[in-house]
This record gives structure tokens, C-alpha cells and sequence, in this order.
């Protein structure tokens, strides 16, 4: 029986991979990857030869089985995603749930994931929170955010930048204008920024200057009056 790993990779920076990973990656039988393309100048800067796969939102449904029996055989696998840990907001839970099934043995390494960092440099509390990753991209957003108007806990959310003001938009209609937020983009790269206020101060903010990379958002906990 073979053994899956789930490899963290860099959200940004390079240099944000573990010995581990690395030493990892050199030795399992094959990597599977969300965009080989991504993942190949990763590998090329560590000098990593092993043969790689695509193993991605559009085909997972149809590999996943393929990928166990290879597993059964004995293969060692690992499964990266383009950044951070696989499994969140990015492929790997049909995986892991079907190798588990299997009683393949499961490994998840520690390393990069954006919602941390994110979260510990907010000034936000940190010590209970709620990861709610992408939104819905159409029906059910308006749904979802209502459910969560009155947790307490910090709420956090990934964003695209061409969602970003129909986002906070919302968070003021829901969550009211004056809850604080605090927004991570390109965390761990060259523009690395947070803002740092209230949603509306946000939107003000975002407006003035149209988001561009990733965002990470965390919002305050529902606080009663």
C-alpha cells in the first residue's frame, strides 16, 4: 500500500517552503498539481525532477479513483496545489475522503496557508475564528452572509480582486457599515499590503485604489449593543 502526501507550497514567496516539502517532493513516485505550469518553476527552483501530473477543479471527479488504484499499488503521491495547503479552497478532499476509504495512509505536511498570517497581523481576536473561504459566486452570498450576521467569532473570507467592492458592498448592507476589517493582499510578495479599519472605510479605500492580487479578509465578530 502506497501513502498520499499533502504538500504545502509557498503562497508567494519562494522561500516559504519547509526542508520537509522539499525532501518530500524529491522522493514520492509522482506530484500531482492544480497548473503544472505553476507549479514547474517551484520545482525548477528547488531542482525537483519528479514526474508530474494535473490533478485540478476540472478533473478531480475523474481522477481520483485512478489516482487510489495507484496508490493501492504501492505509489507514493504527493498532491500540491498551486499555493498553500491543499484541501483549502483548492482541490484534495475527494482525495484524501476516497484514499481514506481505501485505509490508504494520509499525511498532510505543515507550511504556507494564507488565512493565518492574515488573521494574526489583523489585531482582530485570534483565538476563536470562522474560515469561510470564497464566497458563493452568485446565488446564495446574500444567504450566506445573513447567516453569519450575528457570529461572534472573527470571520474569514478569500476574495478575487474583481469581486472584492461587490464583496464589501455586501458586508455593509449585512454586517453594517461600521464592523472592522482587516484586508491582507499578496501576502508574503513584493506588494505586500493590509488595510486596516472600518467595511466602510474599506469600500472608500478600494475605491480610491482598485484592489489587484489576492485578498484575504477578516471582519470583526458580531458584538452585541
Amino acid at each position: 500500500m502506497g501513502e498520499l502526501f499533502l504538500v504545502p507550497t509557498p503562497i508567494g514567496n519562494l522561500g516559504d517552503i519547509t526542508h520537509r516539502a522539499v525532501a518530500k517532493l524529491k522522493h514520492v513516485d509522482m506530484i500531482l498539481a492544480e497548473d503544472t505550469r505553476t507549479s514547474r518553476k517551484l520545482l525548477n527552483h528547488y531542482h525537483i525532477t519528479t514526474a508530474m501530473r494535473a490533478f485540478h477543479m476540472n478533473n478531480e471527479h475523474r481522477k481520483f479513483q485512478e489516482i487510489c488504484s495507484k496508490l493501492t499499488s504501492g505509489m507514493q503521491i504527493a498532491l500540491i496545489s498551486d499555493a498553500g495547503t491543499p484541501g483549502i479552497s483548492d482541490p484534495g478532499f475527494l482525495l484524501v475522503r476516497e484514499a481514506l476509504s481505501l485505509n490508504i495512509k494520509v499525511t498532510c505536511l505543515p507550511g504556507p496557508t494564507a488565512m493565518i498570517p492574515a488573521l494574526v497581523q489583523s489585531g482582530l481576536p485570534s483565538d476563536r475564528f470562522v474560515f469561510e473561504g470564497f464566497l458563493p459566486t452568485k446565488k446564495g452570498r446574500n444567504k450566506r452572509l445573513e447567516e453569519l450576521s450575528d457570529e461572534n467569532r472573527t470571520l474569514i473570507f478569500y476574495e478575487s480582486p474583481h469581486k472584492l467592492l461587490k464583496t464589501l458592498n455586501q458586508f455593509c448592507d449585512i454586517f453594517g457599515p461600521d464592523r472592522a476589517v482587516s484586508i491582507s493582499r499578496e501576502l508574503s510578495k513584493m506588494f505586500e499590503e493590509t488595510f486596516r479599519g472600518t467595511i466602510n472605510h474599506a469600500l472608500n479605500h478600494f475605491k480610491a485604489h482598485p484592489p489587484r492580487g489576492e485578498f484575504v479578509i477578516c471582519v470583526d465578530g458580531y458584538k452585541k449593543k
